[in-house]
């Protein structure tokens, strides 16, 4: 990215824009902060983590504009003055400071701010946030929303306080859930639209009009932290809710079940459909056929069909692929 060339035809804006952001989600708002033309004297991002194969070391994607936009750049493993970290701490709110930011933007940076940074801006912190607050507060509103089954997420703009996603809401923008989405392609969706929100936000910050407002105390969620313990099935429970949990934890951890013998099997997409009349007595986890059309394995309610799976070290493949030379699961019951 070429900084004169995002800025060249953006007007002349007042405000200094501090951000704070690690994945792809944030980077599109950081792209898009520097595409309206806002001057962003300082970034922060996550340290560079081992990813990949090769497991070799990886910049984050905010970190990867930031060096092509030639911005100053800091990435502390903590922002606490008395924690583990507190010299990178320190290290980290003087230059705060130093940058002189009217505002400090904030999406998905994996660091609680602590007050003493909360503060250190004219003008605060502002975070955009994956949910229609305050549903889903937490680390991941994304996954959790497609797990619940909600019709609808969103984007906030919020003021940060000091609590999980408790401050004031500032603009809010709500987004259907389409029946196929995954965690993958809700993000796409979602980072969009917080791209768009928060230079509609600055811009309204700039002009003094970015009226705040109570969240209520009705409706509070929490989103839990996705771990890869979520990537197992339970057969014991429904299919429906199964079928959402495929979508809501892909691509990661995603879905998986054992054989008898212990072989584990990727899912990659399922369906929840009826129980048949034949198989109504049958005991949660025993597969009821192998067919063209899928994967039929009984749950505590319903049928899970899957139709896109995949053994270890192998490719995913829909039924299809799947089946010619497949082994014959029918009748077993998996763990």
């Amino acid at each position: 990215m070429n900084p004169t060339a995002v800025t060249a035809s953006a007007p002349a804006r007042r405000l200094r824009v501090a951000f704070a952001g690690t994945p792809e989600f944030a980077a599109q708002a950081l792209r898009a902060i520097l595409q309206a033309g806002y001057a962003v004297p300082l970034v922060l991002t996550q340290p560079d983590r081992p990813a990949g194969r090769g497991m070799k070391l990886q910049a984050s994607a905010v970190k990867q504009v930031a060096l092509s936009a030639q911005i100053p750049l800091l990435q502390p493993q903590g922002l606490r003055l008395d924690g583990r970290y507190a010299e990178q701490a320190a290290a980290t709110h003087a230059a705060l400071r130093a940058a002189a930011a009217d505002v400090l933007v904030v999406a998905a940076y994996g660091l609680i701010l602590p007050p003493a940074v909360l503060t250190l801006p004219r003008l605060g912190c502002l975070n955009i946030h994956g949910s229609l607050l305050p549903r889903w507060r937490g680390a991941a509103p994304i996954q959790r929303a497609i797990e619940a089954g909600d019709a609808q997420t969103g984007i906030t703009l919020m003021q940060m306080d000091a609590g999980l996603d408790t401050g004031d809401m500032l603009l809010e923008h709500a987004l259907p859930i389409a029946e196929h989405d995954t965690a993958a392609t809700l993000h796409d969706k979602l980072a969009a639209l917080g791209a768009e929100l928060v230079v509609r936000g600055l811009d309204a910050l700039e002009r003094g009009d970015l009226p705040a407002r109570a969240q209520p105390e009705a409706g509070v969620t929490y989103a839990a932290k996705i771990a890869k313990e979520d990537a197992v099935i339970h057969w014991g429970q429904a299919a429906d809710v199964l079928a959402r949990q495929v979508r809501a934890f892909s691509p990661w951890p995603g879905k998986q079940f054992s054989l008898p013998d212990g072989r584990v099997i990727k899912v990659g997409a399922a369906a929840a459909v009826d129980v048949p009349a034949d198989a109504a007595q049958s005991a949660p986890g025993t597969v009821l056929q192998m067919s063209a059309a899928g994967l039929d394995v009984r749950c505590a309610e319903g049928v899970l069909r899957i139709t896109r799976l995949q053994k270890s070290g192998g490719t995913m493949q829909t039924i299809a692929q799947w089946l010619p030379g497949a082994e014959d699961w029918t009748g077993q019951t998996l763990p």
